[in-house]
């Protein structure tokens, strides 16, 4: 069961309002598929609250290392990788202490 309190459709006015970013680069973050909205036409799009989490990384990442729109979605992936592999990490040396501990 879903909640559906915790879930949010923005339009792309809202999006660059709350990411403070120009409608032209949320435009292009879509262009380049880091973001699938639902919708044909930008005033049509609508995004989600994990969307708006996924731009502002992408515009976070073409700022500060000057990477290009078309390299954003590997990076995003890469990241997320490197995001669950950590986790298992530490989930598994938490496994493996108490296994020592016995």
């Amino acid at each position: 069961m879903t909640d559906d309190s915790l879930t949010a459709e923005l339009t792309l006015k809202e999006v660059c309002e709350i990411a403070d970013m120009p409608t032209e680069v949320l435009i292009t973050i879509v262009e380049e598929g880091v973001l699938e909205p639902s919708g044909a036409l930008p005033n049509e799009w609508s995004f989600d609250i994990y969307m708006l989490s996924i731009a502002k990384r992408a515009a976070r990442l073409h700022r500060d290392f000057d990477i290009e729109w078309a390299s954003i979605p590997l990076c995003l992936d890469l990241i997320e990788e490197l995001e669950k592999l950590r986790s298992e990490n530490k989930s598994l040396k938490q496994r493996l202490q108490r296994f020592s501990q016995e």
